[in-house]
């Protein structure tokens, strides 16, 4: 169904949706926000992608958009000020290929190491697997400021979500890791007034209400 402005369910927690709300405000894309409750996902979201999970963008003309990296290449791909689809270093295809990596094996070890209690191989070995990616991304970072060249990009916005659920599992653990560039590039996302937009925290939506204007002023 046609809309006036696209239409956004998220929750804010998630990091496929805090990147995809990462690539909104970094373009400059307007859309009607509806922050979702999962324990109680509204029947709107359902009905538009019945998967269930989040990010999901209803576009204007009905289009349903339900993989966060769609999302955000469909936002930056209208308009993109800060060149995060132009890296510095390598190409479109490169950062892809770096966010299939994280999103599938990372992700894997990730979800393993922040809860043991579901994995027989998780708790510190699964750490220790997820690791080896931060080890790789230190190693990227010693030659520049972020993943991909001289000034952030898709790759980073993507990753970033990913490693901050990695580090606050353990934070004084993450913080004794001889990775003082991958800390530094983090702590520089979570401390930017672009992350501070896309965190803004809402009250679950309710069916009927008007949703939210996002990106936030």
């Amino acid at each position: 169904m046609p809309t006036a402005l696209p239409v956004l369910y998220s929750f804010r927690r998630c990091p496929y949706a805090m990147r995809a709300r990462l690539a909104l405000v970094a373009s400059g894309q307007a859309c009607e926000l509806r922050e979702v409750a999962l324990k109680n996902k509204p029947a709107e979201m359902l009905a538009a992608s019945p998967k269930g999970t989040v990010p999901v963008l209803l576009t204007e003309d009905g289009t349903v958009l339900e993989q966060s990296l769609d999302l955000m290449l469909w936002a930056l791909q209208r308009s993109d000020p800060q060149r995060w689809l132009q890296p510095a270093t390598g190409t479109l295809e490169d950062m892809r290929a770096l966010i299939a990596a994280c999103d599938d094996d990372f992700k894997r070890q990730l979800d393993r190491y922040k809860y043991p209690e579901r994995h027989a191989d998780g708790g510190e070995p699964a750490r220790e697997r997820g690791a080896q990616f931060l080890r790789g991304l230190e190693a990227r970072l010693s030659a520049s400021a972020h993943l991909a060249g001289g000034h952030a990009t898709l790759a980073d916005a993507a990753l970033m979500p990913f490693v901050r659920q990695f580090a606050m599992v353990d934070a004084a653990w993450f913080d004794s890791q001889p990775w003082p560039r991958l800390q530094a590039w983090l702590a520089g996302w979570t401390s930017s007034a672009l992350f501070e937009r896309a965190m803004h925290k809402y009250a679950p939506w309710k069916s009927g209400e008007a949703g939210i204007d996002f990106p936030p002023a």
